[in-house]
């Protein structure tokens, strides 16, 4: 669970940038935090990442924009106030020389729970469903 202690890994990764940037990386991750406060932190693919029933957020900074992943959909008004900072493979780039957006990438991380909540609870109820199936196949054989 996320908490408001930095992680070492998080530290570490942070400890390498500017001061100014530093302060970016903390108050994104005080921003996933606060949206996702049962999310686990983690170091995944040398970057800060959050998973909660799955990746919800990676990010990580650059000479010039921090790069947020994994790729946005599923929120058509989200997706096209996005657009602007749209970079490749559908990950995200917030220029260093203008505001971050905190309340996109808020937006981004309740979306990211929602969905990965729902996908965790398709998988439970495939399961179940499997093992019904399978219940029910094993008394037909006595």
């Amino acid at each position: 669970m996320a908490t408001g202690t930095m992680t070492p890994g998080f530290a570490e990764y942070g400890a390498a940038f500017p001061l100014r940037v530093q302060m970016i990386l903390k108050k994104i991750r005080a921003t996933v935090i606060s949206a996702a406060p049962h999310a686990q932190e983690l170091i995944s693919y040398r970057m800060p990442a959050f998973a909660q029933d799955g990746i919800l957020v990676y990010f990580a900074a650059f000479k010039g924009h921090i790069g947020l992943y994994p790729p946005v959909s599923g929120d058509a008004r989200l997706e096209k106030r996005l657009a602007v900072y749209a970079g490749p493979k559908g990950s995200l780039r917030f220029p260093l020389d203008q505001p971050i957006p905190y309340d996109l990438i808020r937006r981004i991380v309740l979306l990211r729970v929602k969905q990965n909540l729902a996908k965790a609870a398709a998988r439970k109820r495939a399961r179940q469903k499997a093992r019904r199936a399978s219940s029910r196949a094993g008394t037909r054989g006595k």
